[in-house]
């Protein structure tokens, strides 16, 4: 079973960037379309942006043009690039393939924006 280590968030000023880094153990990674998830306080995981085996990247469109989703098979490591942040990109970020069946959630990483 793969296991997921997300990282890379913290408190910022609105504007601010931030990288998140996932590190996903075993060797299902390489072989699936990987994405970023979100959760804010009170509401659903909702799905941010995902990249596909051979790097095509998509983005929800309340961060299209201010996050840049990227992988390295090698490391099994997706990332997440996020720019222009607003205080309501705040929220726990998790990774997790894009598959309905799921690997298992990691604890992900709190990402809190300033205003």
């Amino acid at each position: 079973q793969v296991q997921l280590v997300e990282s890379g968030g913290e408190l910022v000023q609105a504007g601010g960037s931030l990288r998140l880094s996932c590190v996903a153990s075993g060797s299902d990674f390489s072989t699936n379309a990987v994405g970023w998830y979100r959760q804010a306080p009170g509401k659903q995981r909702e799905w941010v942006a995902y990249i596909t085996v051979r790097g095509t990247p998509t983005y929800a469109d309340s961060v299209k043009g201010r996050f840049t989703i990227s992988r390295e098979n090698a490391k099994n490591t997706v990332y997440l690039q996020m720019s222009s942040l607003k205080p309501e990109d705040t929220a726990v970020y998790y990774c997790n393939k894009i598959n309905p069946l799921k690997w298992s959630w990691g604890r992900g990483t709190q990402v809190t924006v300033s205003s």
